[in-house]
């Protein structure tokens, strides 16, 4: 379980860059690499898609950070 979330961090971050450069410079890399409306653009968009899914259903499980037994004594969230 713990591969899985971090390849699909890896793959969400990888998303988030596209979109920045997308955002800032309106030049999408996975059509420059895959073509334009091709099915291996729409596979690589479905990826990065169900990435994020398991980030946002499992993020809360693995993630050292949000788990509330690793908050210093005495802290209150």
């Amino acid at each position: 379980m713990k591969a899985l979330h971090y390849t699909s961090f890896v793959l969400l971050v990888i998303g988030g860059l596209n979109w920045l450069l997308v955002g800032i410079f309106n030049w999408n890399l996975v059509t420059a690499i895959f073509g334009g409306e091709g099915t291996w653009s729409r596979i690589v968009y479905s990826i990065v898609g169900l990435a994020t899914l398991v980030i946002l259903f499992t993020h809360k499980t693995m993630c050292k950070s949000c788990d509330k037994s690793s908050t210093p004594t005495g802290a209150t969230m």
